[in-house]
């Protein structure tokens, strides 16, 4: 056994377990209220971290791994069994702020000491027992399973979220929680890498710890970036997913009813008159602003975008505002790009020339240069 690599490994990843934990569960948060979700999902992600130092601790301290390799292969696994949970819990409460109920934690506790039991249970067989190797392997395939479970639900929620930004916002919402997507595709990988390294011989152990170190670095600078995020997507989510639920206004009265065919000529003639007003160009509107300002329903008119334009709110009013701009480039040459961007709606010059050259091919400012040499 390199005793060095293995022990340089503990000594380099446990302070900054010690201190990413920490910090996760005591750091400070704005004092608003729509930041109390974050601050659950953040001090779950610390429990979650301290866990896991607490398990580099012993293997530090105590070096089980010298003294009883099966043992400290049970104790990896029964730790990894709770942490994949406290991950998933903290991910999803981002989404969803009552996700957390007396009832799901109670089954998952009680789930994981269950596999604590078995794994305890599982150290009075014999070493080298076939008995106790093949109870390690289901041990670890229950484990691999539980973590892409958990996973698969969260990219589900998350896809979800980011669908019905789509729907009811202008702005791209889901571009400030895709960390929680780059993060659960990473936590696959490297959940099921920790099922499978720590069977690994003991000589390249120090390759499962060293694996730990990016992980939980972009985890960390991940949390404390979205501070920045948070309350723009908590305020997103309340308002979609109160309207899904049936809580948003509905119609206005004193228009046509919905089935009636006075009906459709009625919404094209209001949003006719608002894309010839350029009501596109208010920066941040979302659906529900635009069914207010309509007099209709924001779900009919959501359904309505998607079955006469064939593209989502978002894709829609970006679509009008680069139009927008695109006459601007021509008929203004003396605005700038950031004049024209912000005249457009959108929300920085960076987004708009990201949005542009992907819908024309190049940027704002080639567009125009193309034009004045024809």
């Amino acid at each position: 056994m390199e005793l060095s690599l293995y022990q340089y490994s503990l000594c380099i990843s446990l302070p900054l377990m010690l201190f990413f934990g920490f910090h996760m569960l005591l750091g400070h948060t704005p004092e608003k209220k729509v930041f109390s979700n974050f601050l659950l999902s953040r001090r779950l992600m610390g429990i979650a971290l301290l866990v896991l130092a607490a398990n580099y601790s012993v293997h530090l301290f105590y070096g089980v791994r010298f003294k009883d390799v099966n043992a400290t292969i049970l104790m990896n696994l029964t730790t990894y069994c709770l942490t994949y949970w406290l991950f998933s819990s903290a991910l999803m409460t981002l989404l969803n702020n009552r996700y957390i109920t007396k009832m799901r934690f109670l089954r998952h506790i009680i789930m994981w000491l269950v596999y604590a039991l078995l794994a305890h249970l599982l150290l009075f067989l014999p070493a080298g027992s076939g008995l106790l190797t093949g109870g390690m392997i289901a041990l670890a395939a229950w484990l691999i399973i539980y973590g892409v479970w958990l996973s698969v639900r969260l990219l589900k929620t998350y896809t979800r979220a980011t669908r019905m930004f789509k729907e009811t916002h202008s702005d791209d919402i889901g571009a400030y929680i895709q960390w929680l997507s780059i993060f659960t595709y990473w936590a696959i990988i490297y959940g099921v890498g920790c099922g499978l390294l720590t069977f690994l011989p003991d000589k390249y152990v120090f390759l499962w710890i060293l694996s730990s170190i990016p992980f939980y670095i972009y985890l960390y600078c991940s949390y404390q970036n979205y501070i920045l995020f948070h309350e723009r997507v908590e305020n997103a989510l309340t308002e979609d997913y109160a309207a899904a639920e049936g809580h948003a206004e509905g119609p206005v009265t004193g228009i046509p009813d919905e089935d009636s065919p006075t009906y459709h000529s009625h919404i094209v003639k209001y949003i006719e008159e608002w894309i010839a007003n350029e009501g596109f160009r208010q920066p941040g509107i979302t659906l529900n602003d635009l069914s207010q300002q309509l007099l209709t329903n924001r779900t009919y008119l959501s359904e309505y975008i998607n079955k006469v334009y064939h593209m989502s709110f978002r894709d829609w009013i970006t679509d009008l505002r680069i139009e927008y701009a695109k006459r601007q480039l021509q008929q203004r040459p003396e605005m700038t790009i950031q004049e024209i961007s912000d005249a457009s709606g959108f929300l920085s010059v960076s987004h708009f020339s990201r949005t542009f050259s992907a819908k024309e091919g190049c940027s704002p400012a080639r567009w125009r240069d193309s034009l004045q040499k024809k």
